[in-house]
């Protein structure tokens, strides 16, 4: 009997590891889907761009950072977790944190603005904004200038969408000036970049407004005379949207276009803006552009290794407006 009940025993005391270590392995295979599961949620950062935002922020006592805390500190600590959540497979996306705009969401939405879930909610929100922008590794310092200007342009894309939209009809034929403007814009475009030839183009639009001064920058680029420019997508839409703004408006503005190639001097190419539309400069007015400070009209010495050229017919010959 006492051998019988020492096997009874043993066979038990195996029974209850067994059951143990399945339990473990179910737990742990668990924990492993999760982690997995982990990298399929993609996180958004809410980034504070300047030391009087974090100022802001701080006023919350919910706020994860104290006032021993300095703006550096903040950002290195983002940063970390940045590098942790890339370091895990997770998709990581950074948008600006506007204080302003988050105390006006809360009291919009009638949520406690002293909340991690109320900060947790806006920054959802701020995920769907075409203003955030991904995490790629890049270093804390090269990421906040970044989001500045996706923030610029992202406001001055919305501003000169709002006021093609606000122009009207043509009272003549009925025609959609805002929407002439933009085919308008585009075309000019077209023909902007293909009478450049081959090499980097960079060109800068910019058009004044009774409120703000509207800039668009595009760079093309444009390998050989048998191939087609490649213009980014989003550049490309903001530098039309921009153009198509200063044409329907009929106002002031101006245009550049500086062209880069091997074995040659850079070449500057100029228009302005009249009356809705695009006049070519010649090349002594493109030289007194770029050889007079904007601030205080003062001459400046010509750029060594350029060539300041005239423009080019660009527009439409007839345009209706």
């Amino acid at each position: 009997m006492p051998h019988t009940n020492a096997t009874t025993h043993s066979d038990s005391t195996t029974d209850t590891t067994s059951t143990r270590a399945g339990a473990s392995g179910r737990r742990a295979d668990r924990r492993t889907l999760r982690r997995r599961l982990r990298r399929e949620v993609p996180s958004t950062l809410g980034l504070l761009a300047d030391a009087g935002d974090f100022a802001a922020m701080r006023h919350y006592r919910s706020f994860p950072f104290d006032t021993h805390c300095e703006y550096a500190d903040y950002l290195e600590h983002v940063e970390a977790l940045l590098r942790s959540l890339a370091a895990q497979g997770v998709h990581a996306t950074v948008a600006l944190f506007d204080p302003e705009e988050y105390a006006d969401y809360c009291t919009e939405h009638g949520l406690d603005p002293d909340t991690a879930e109320a900060r947790t909610r806006f920054t959802a929100e701020l995920a769907g904004a075409s203003g955030s922008l991904p995490y790629t590794g890049q270093p804390i310092a090269e990421l906040v200038p970044l989001l500045l200007d996706e923030a610029v342009r992202q406001a001055t894309w919305e501003y000169a969408t709002t006021l093609l939209a606000g122009v009207g009809t043509c009272a003549d034929c009925g025609e959609d000036i805002g929407q002439a403007s933009f085919e308008r814009a585009a075309g000019a475009l077209k023909r902007l970049v293909d009478g450049a030839g081959p090499g980097h183009h960079h060109l800068v639009c910019s058009v004044p407004t009774d409120t703000e001064q509207l800039v668009a920058v595009l760079h093309a680029e444009a390998p050989g005379a048998e191939s087609r420019p490649r213009i980014e997508g989003r550049e490309g839409m903001d530098f039309v949207t921009v153009l198509a703004a200063g044409i329907a408006l009929g106002g002031a503005g101006g245009l550049v276009l500086r062209s880069t190639s091997e074995d040659c001097p850079d070449r500057v190419h100029g228009w302005r803006l009249d009356r809705g539309r695009l006049v070519a400069l010649s090349a002594a007015a493109v030289f007194n552009a770029y050889c007079t400070d904007a601030d205080t009209g003062d001459p400046v010495a010509p750029e060594p290794g350029v060539e300041y050229c005239p423009g080019y017919e660009v527009d439409d010959p007839d345009p209706h407006h």
